[in-house]
C-alpha cells in the first residue's frame, strides 16, 4: 500500500525531545542533589561534599533515559541540547546563593561537562541501534584465495 504525504509536524510535537529532555534534567538534578546542601565535615575537621558518589551516579543513571528517549527517535541533539541546558540551569539556581561567586566556574563546568558526555551517551547509543537495526553494517571482509 502506499503511504500518502506526510503530514507537518506542529511545533510542539518538533520539540517534544528538547523540552523533555529540559525538563527532566532539573527534575533529576533536584531529585538526587537538590536536597543535600551543606558540605559534610569529617572527624580531623576536613569538608567533603555535598555530594556523596552515589547521587552523582543516580542523575548520570537517570539522564540516560531521557537521551536514549530522544536519540532512539532520531534526535540527539535535542537529547545534548536539552540535558546540558537543563542541568546548567538546575546548578545555576542551586548554586548561585554562593557569596564567593565561584559557582559560575562550577556552573561552566557543569555545562561542558553535560554536553560532552551527553554528546558522548547520544553517539554510542545512535550507534548502537544503527548496528542492532542492520541500518549501518560494516564492510564485508573479503578474503583473498
Amino acid at each position: 500500500m502506499r503511504k500518502g504525504p506526510e503530514k507537518p509536524k506542529n511545533a510542539v510535537s518538533r520539540m517534544l525531545p528538547v523540552l523533555a529532555s529540559a525538563v527532566v534534567a532539573p527534575l533529576a538534578w533536584a531529585a538526587w542533589l537538590g536536597w543535600d546542601q551543606r558540605p559534610d565535615v569529617q572527624t580531623d575537621g576536613t569538608t567533603t561534599g555535598p555530594y556523596q558518589a552515589w547521587q552523582i551516579l543516580g542523575l548520570v543513571l537517570t539522564q540516560l533515559a531521557p537521551v536514549y528517549w530522544a536519540t532512539a527517535r532520531r534526535h540527539p541533539l535535542a537529547a545534548v541540547l536539552g540535558t546540558s541546558a537543563g542541568l546548567t540551569a538546575a546548578a545555576y539556581y542551586d548554586w548561585s546563593d554562593d557569596s564567593s561567586g565561584l559557582f559560575a566556574i562550577g556552573v561552566g563546568l557543569v555545562a561542558l561537562g553535560s554536553l560532552a558526555a551527553t554528546a558522548a551517551a547520544a553517539g554510542t547509543i545512535a550507534f548502537a541501534r544503527r548496528m542492532l537495526t542492520g541500518g549501518g553494517r560494516p564492510p564485508a571482509v573479503r578474503h583473498l584465495s
